[in-house]
């Protein structure tokens, strides 16, 4: 467990910490609290279980589950690890973490709550540890506003420090644990915003406390009017009416702009800029006018107001602009540039070439944060996967047959939410129901990937009757609905639309495999990255992936096959494939194609089909180039006395009767197999396909004498030749 944690040792810090003539020893106030530690979990999470020598809870903000375990006994009492996360720490760490604290800035107020909780107060403020690393040193902080998501957890603080240069933020990624902006940046207040449809947007936490306190459901996003527009979660605006509250300042009213264009493509219900009045001071704002005694529900009331234009929501920059952009490309959800930050990956395939049991191998190591195929996830990955064609039963029986390695195991059951077979459409009322279903799951975490399975279940074109290949309706599908669910719940999210292709002919695969999409070419036109799987030969179980990136440099192709229930990459080469555990098969693959006879009895027998060397002559003459029948029972002969056909007459093992008018029965080859007439699911890639049973041979053709005689050893295929090739 220790390889893993990451956190910050209280143990570095001085056995006491002196201020005012008084002392604290934080050692052993940490092993009172360890003394009372069952005690100390229950308090901080109540929804936690006590499980041997461990405690588990689902994560830092106590929902249910077992990802996050905290030692009970021994020298490891009180550490924790975050499964999910990969985050851990001691137990002063925890008790930081669980409230909103960091455990190097705001190391006197936790140790001040472990010891008011142990009934040990009052205390003199105590000093911080000594930092192993230089930190910001810029006193104690003067304010601190805490950001909650709706439904109450904290997700971020931000930090106001009063230095000699002015006013300085610290804002805290309470998911992250780290000093940094979190991604999205979230707004402030929601809880509160779920309650209302008129919001007033301003700048800054003081400026919308001010609101708040005067009975005005204000927020801000975080950082005011340095807010990135393009980096902020708008979402919980969506619907509203929004009334945006500038600083009276060029820095506030161009944000104020920035913001009402973003807004107006959200879906709020309207959105309007508060012009402040000429005779106020530069930087006036709402906390000003709160501490002016002004009416401020009359003022909002009453003030001029700027609508937005509709065609200033259109983002354009100069090439000079984007020249001198120097910021961080955004980091990929699926690397090489498979699927980007509010990318979407259409993944086709045609039906039964096993997408399914791939996209759930793919989400799976996603999921668990490690590499899949080539492609590699930046860490353990947030999915909801919508799937709308097997129900639960069947789709619990394929995840318990599927193979999850251990060590992932936590993060796959945690991160991966799926649903059993979504029976509506992905309309204004689909969308409303996945969001809510996103949320309800994942609370106060973003989603980093949501997927769509297969896009002919769900499809919804607008009003009218146009289906997937009308381009107007999947430009609707597009925008309307999948845009609209992602807007909903993270911006930056990656999709993955599972959809079917047509059948992929040689001359197209060559030419251009996209085109073998299903619907409309607009859907082409859309996506980011395209993905296609499929089977170069029916009789062969390996599949190919192509890529098609957009936003990234050309994927080579991929040959895969599942392999001990796993799927892996296995080589390509001179249009054959090599692998060690296929060898003695394509041995018998390519003696067999080198003569159209044996390609056929091969084939026929898949079909159901067998035949006598007379019956065979007959069926085929004149058929396949092959002559008439004098011609291919001479070539029979010839492949017969060399080994390449050979003869079974137990007929009755297969379930066949047996051949009249012969004395030799039916023809073999190598590797042949009969289909008994029944069907087969194959329960990792629901393929449907024919039972088929090995046939083995009984008898051959002796090259010396042309005697049929009994083989030795019917599982051990013997060839009459120097040159087998």
């Amino acid at each position: 467990m220790t390889d893993l944690l990451v956190c910050m040792d209280f143990n570095d810090a001085p056995d006491q910490s002196v201020t005012d003539g008084e002392a604290v020893d934080t050692k052993a106030l940490k092993a009172r609290l360890l003394d009372r530690l069952s005690e100390a979990l229950a308090y901080l999470f109540p929804n936690g279980k006590q499980r041997g020598e461990q405690f588990v809870v689902g994560d830092l903000q106590g929902h249910a589950g077992k990802s996050l375990v905290v030692d009970l006994q021994g020298q490891k009492a009180g550490m924790w690890i975050d499964f999910a996360t990969g985050e851990g720490g001691d137990v002063l760490d925890l008790w930081a973490q669980v409230n909103g604290l960091d455990s190097q800035q705001d190391f006197p107020q936790v140790i001040q709550s472990v010891a008011q909780w142990l009934g040990e107060l009052p205390l003199h403020p105590v000093q911080p540890p000594i930092k192993k690393e230089p930190m910001d040193q810029l006193g104690p902080w003067s304010a601190k506003w805490d950001y909650h998501d709706q439904a109450g957890n904290l997700i971020a603080c931000v930090y106001r420090y009063d230095t000699p240069e002015g006013k300085e933020y610290r804002p805290w990624d309470v998911r992250a644990r780290k000093m940094r902006v979190p991604n999205p940046r979230p707004l402030y207040n929601q809880p509160a915003l779920l309650t209302t449809s008129d919001v007033v947007l301003v700048e800054g936490e003081k400026a919308a406390d001010a609101l708040i306190q005067q009975g005005i459901v204000a927020t801000t996003a975080m950082n005011g009017a340095n807010a990135p527009v393009d980096k902020t979660d708008w979402s919980p605006l969506v619907g509203k009416h929004v009334l945006i509250w500038p600083d009276k300042d060029e820095a506030g009213l161009q944000y104020a702009q920035r913001a009402c264009d973003a807004l107006s493509l959200m879906g709020v219900a309207s959105v309007a800029i508060l012009q402040p009045p000429a005779d106020k001071p530069e930087k006036w704002d709402a906390a000003d006018a709160v501490a002016e005694g002004l009416d401020v529900r009359a003022f909002i009331a009453s003030c001029s107001k700027t609508e937005p234009m509709a065609q200033l929501a259109v983002p354009a920059f100069t090439v000079g602009h984007f020249l001198d952009d120097t910021s961080p490309m955004p980091e990929d959800l699926i690397l090489p540039r498979v699927l980007t930050p509010g990318g979407l990956m259409v993944f086709g395939g045609s039906p039964k070439v096993g997408k399914s049991d791939f996209l759930l191998s793919l989400l799976a190591h996603m999921a668990a944060g490690v590499p899949f195929l080539g492609m590699k996830p930046p860490r353990p990955l947030r999915i909801f996967y919508l799937q709308a064609e097997i129900g639960y039963h069947y789709l619990r029986e394929r995840l318990q047959n599927m193979t999850f390695d251990n060590k992932l195991l936590p993060l796959v059951r945690k991160n991966l939410v799926i649903t059993p077979q979504f029976k509506m459409l992905l309309n204004e009322h689909g969308v409303a129901a996945t969001c809510e279903a996103i949320r309800s799951h994942f609370a106060s975490l973003s989603v980093d990937i949501i997927v769509v399975d297969p896009l002919r279940n769900v499809f919804d074109g607008g009003e009218g009757d146009a289906g997937e290949n009308d381009n107007a309706a999947m430009l609707f599908f597009l925008q309307q609905r999948l845009d609209a669910l992602r807007d909903a719940v993270n911006p930056d999210a990656g999709i993955i639309l599972a959809h079917h292709t047509r059948k992929i002919q040689k001359k197209q695969l060559e030419d251009d495999p996209f085109q073998a999409l299903s619907g409309a070419g607009s859907l082409r036109g859309y996506y980011t990255t395209g993905l296609i799987m499929f089977q170069p030969d029916e009789n062969q179980s390996y599949r190919q992936l192509i890529f098609e990136l957009r936003n990234g440099p050309r994927l080579r192709s991929k040959v895969i096959d599942k392999v001990d229930g796993t799927w892996q990459e296995i080589e390509y080469r001179s249009d054959r494939l090599v692998n060690r555990d296929y060898g003695q098969k394509l041995d018998a693959e390519r003696r067999r194609k080198c003569d159209v006879i044996l390609e056929i009895i091969f084939e026929e027998a898949r079909a159901g089909h067998v035949y006598t060397m007379n019956q065979f002559c007959q069926s085929f003459e004149n058929r396949a180039g092959l002559g008439g029948k004098d011609t291919i029972r001479g070539r029979l002969d010839v492949l017969a006395t060399k080994g390449y056909v050979k003869l079974f007459k137990d007929a009755n093992t297969y379930g066949l009767s047996s051949p009249s008018r012969t004395k030799y029965g039916f023809l073999c080859v190598e590797d042949m197999h009969l289909s008994t007439g029944e069907e087969k699911v194959d329960i990792h890639t629901g393929e449907v396909s024919a039972t088929l049973q090995a046939v083995y041979p009984t008898h051959y053709k002796c090259r010396q004498t042309a005697a049929v005689l009994p083989v030795e050893n019917p599982r051990v295929w013997v060839y009459d030749e120097e040159d087998q090739a």
